[in-house]
Parts: C-alpha cells; structure tokens; sequence
C-alpha cells in the first residue's frame, strides 16, 4: 500500500471532465499547523460547490504537506475560486506536460536591480523617513543581501534598508533540523535536539506565494507591509543555453528606459535567527515580495510565477494601508503590455534621471 507521501497530484489523478484545477495548502502533518481554522475549512469548500455544484476535490500529499485539489469544468468558476482563497490554478496540460504537480511557492525571481534613486522613490512612495544613507544604484540584488524597501512604521513611512528573506516557516526548520539529526545520530554523536533546532540555519524564504498559509497569516496586517524598489527582475532561461555554457538570465522590466516599479511586500521586525552558520544568532529586519501566475510575458521564461508589481500610485497606497481583503486583490500578474524582454541585461542608468513610475 502507497504511502500518502507518495500520493501526489499526478496525472492519473485528474478528472478530465473538470479540467481545471485550484491547489490549496491545506496543512501539515508533521508541523501539525493548518491554512486556516475548522469553520474556514468548511467555508472553502462550500463556495466550491456554489460556484459549480458537479466541482469535486481530493486531497494531495507532497512530502509532509497536505493540498486540497478542487476540480472545475469551468475555468472562470476555477479563477473565482482560487481568487478568493490564493489557491494555485492549473490545468490538465500542465500537469501532462510535467507528469505531476509541485508547490510552487519560493522558486521565482531571486535577482533584480535597483538602478533609480531614493529622490524618486521617496517621491513616489511618500516615504517621510530616509535612513539609508548614500543609497548607490545596484544592478543585482542576490537573496540575503541588504536592500531599500518603503515600510509602514510607528514613526512614519520609512525608506530603509532590510535584509531579502523572510523567516521560513517551522515545518522547513523542523525538517532540516531533523536531517542534521539524523546524520548525528549514524555517527554515533551525542545532541540535544531542541538547541539543534534553535541553531537550525534559515537562509529565508524569498518569495512568498500561499499567503493563506498560517504561517504567512500573522503578517497579513498593514504594519508588516512594505514595497519594494526595483528597475527590472530576472528569472533563468535554460532554452538560451547555449551548448556547454551557463544558463544565461532572462531581464524584465516596464520598458527599455527600466523604469522604476514596485513588488508588493512583506516585513519582519526584529526577528532571531541562524542565517548563516559563520554568523549564530542575529537579530535582523527581514523582507520578500509576493509573487503569482505569471502572464504571457514572463510564461515562456518561467512557467511557474512571477513576482506581484504594483504599477502606480493609488496601488501602493492600497498596499500599505488597506484591509488585506482589498490588498490582497494586488497579487496578481502584470499586464501583458505592462511587461518586456530586456535585449541586455541593465547595467546603470542616470542616477539624476526624472522618476518615473509606470502607469
């Protein structure tokens, strides 16, 4: 008898008569936690049948993670459905194509440049506060690193520079810590688990997809908002790789001018943990932006996501301060015509440059 760790979402299991099918977290048995309460539980699946009442669900384990998949005949009661819940919409295809479906949360966009200036940003963003000093051009933006975002703060709207990775959730700690266990305990050393646990070293989740996840839930309020500055982003094209060569990147970005923009984010205060070995415990701000189905542009590249941009004024507002049933709306792919292919990619760009910000 399989084991439910092998009971993925593969392509024996789709119902081609309801081809469209909406993935939702819904917990994990070795962490114990869940998206969402009991009550919401219901409430979830009883909207599926109000949307389409032959739409039937199952469930799927990936690893230690258990995914509720609802199965439409309608694409567009499938798009309602997984709006309002932040599922993940596939369909019959794509699995056929990949032989079986895997999350896709924190496997998009880990590079992207910020070649404007904090004039504009502060300009744009109506940030009051400045503590980022010089703040210099930066071509690439690697995971870990520093990098400008405009957060909500008790002292006002803040330009500030924060660390790119937000805490993992404990299940990917548990899991990595048990692994060190592991290993240990074939070598016959001696450990004590909880202090392993508390080393446990998290380099950051970058991305953050399944915002209804529990673990994402507690930052959902405004003061955990931020948006982050960037001219263009980057995702790996391994169909340009040339023959013995490297994987070359893909650059996006509103225009060949590289234009400022924003991703929608998320912030942590003052959090402890391991980063890096070398470095123990710190207590550091953390950040990453949200990402979603990816549009026709980026599709070709990265089939899986591509990162929520805000695309002007009113929609930073609304990230910022608005209840999250209404910013929640703005994880969402960009317009197709709001996105290009960059030819090269972006090096610099006049630091003085009139802000722009697209429309």
């Amino acid at each position: 008898m399989a084991s439910r760790r092998d009971n993925l979402l593969a392509r024996w299991r789709l119902d081609l008569e309801l081809p469209h099918h909406v993935i939702i977290w819904w917990g994990s048995y070795q962490s114990g936690e869940s998206a969402d309460s009991y009550r919401e539980r219901g409430d979830i699946l009883t909207s599926a049948l109000a949307l389409e009442q032959a739409s039937k669900s199952y469930s799927a384990w990936i690893e230690w993670d258990q995914y509720l998949v609802f199965c439409f005949s309608n694409r567009e009661a499938a798009r309602q459905f997984r709006d309002r819940w932040s599922g993940q919409l596939i369909d019959t295809d794509e699995v056929s194509r990949k032989g079986a479906w895997t999350p896709r949360e924190g496997d998009v966009c880990n590079l992207y440049s910020m070649l404007s200036n904090q004039e504009a940003i502060r300009g744009i963003t109506r940030a009051m506060i400045d503590s980022t000093g010089n703040m210099e051009p930066t071509p690439e933006i690697w995971p870990d690193r520093m990098a400008p975002i405009v957060r909500n703060t008790p002292a006002g709207r803040e330009l500030a520079q924060v660390r790119w990775g937000l805490p993992s959730s404990s299940q990917a700690i548990f899991q990595a810590a048990t692994k060190r266990a592991d290993a240990l305990r074939k070598k016959g050393k001696e450990f004590d688990f909880q202090e392993l646990l508390k080393m446990e070293p998290d380099g950051g989740t970058t991305n953050v997809r399944n915002v209804a996840s529990k673990h994402w839930k507690r930052w959902h309020g405004a003061e955990f908002r931020c948006v982050v500055p960037f001219t263009s982003f980057a995702e790996p094209d391994p169909a340009s790789k040339p023959e013995g060569g490297r994987t070359p990147n893909a650059w996006f970005a509103a225009d060949s001018s590289c234009p400022l923009m924003f991703f929608a984010g998320i912030w942590v205060p003052q959090w402890q943990s391991v980063r890096k070995i070398k470095e123990g415990l710190i207590t550091a701000d953390l950040f990453s932006f949200l990402t979603t189905e990816p549009n026709a542009v980026v599709a070709p590249i990265h089939q899986k996501a591509m990162p929520a941009i805000l695309t002007n004024q009113v929609e930073i507002e609304t990230w910022l301060t608005a209840p999250w049933e209404e910013a929640s709306k703005l994880q969402r792919p960009l317009r197709n015509d709001q996105l290009i292919i960059l030819s090269t990619a972006p090096m610099s760009v006049e630091t003085n440059a009139e802000p722009r910000l697209l429309l």
